[in-house]
C-alpha cells in the first residue's frame, strides 16, 4: 500500500471532503476512471494515423453518436446481465 500526501485549496478540500471524496476508497476510485478514460484516449490515438493511412473517411457527429448510443447499450446490456447472474 502507498500512502501519498497532496495539497489542494481549502475550499477544494472541504467541498471534496463534503461530497465523500477524500476516502481512500473514493480515491482509489476516481484514479482508476482516470487511469481507464487515459488508456482509452491513448488506444483510440494509437489507431489514429493507422487509420488515416488507410484512408477511412472521417465519420459524420450523426454516424459518432450513433456509434457512442450503440456501445452505452451494449455495456448496460452486459452490466445488466452481470448483475443478473451475480444475484442466482
Amino acid at each position: 500500500m502507498t500512502t501519498i500526501q497532496i495539497e489542494l485549496p481549502d475550499a477544494t478540500a472541504q467541498a471534496a471532503r463534503a461530497a465523500g471524496l477524500l476516502t481512500s476508497q473514493a480515491l482509489a476510485r476516481l484514479l482508476n476512471e482516470a487511469i481507464k478514460r487515459r488508456q482509452a484516449a491513448d488506444a483510440l490515438l494509437s489507431i489514429a494515423d493507422r487509420v488515416a493511412e488507410a484512408g477511412i473517411a472521417p465519420m459524420s457527429m450523426d454516424e459518432i453518436n450513433a456509434e457512442v448510443k450503440a456501445a452505452r447499450a451494449e455495456r448496460r446490456a452486459r452490466q445488466a446481465k452481470d448483475d443478473d447472474s451475480s444475484r442466482s
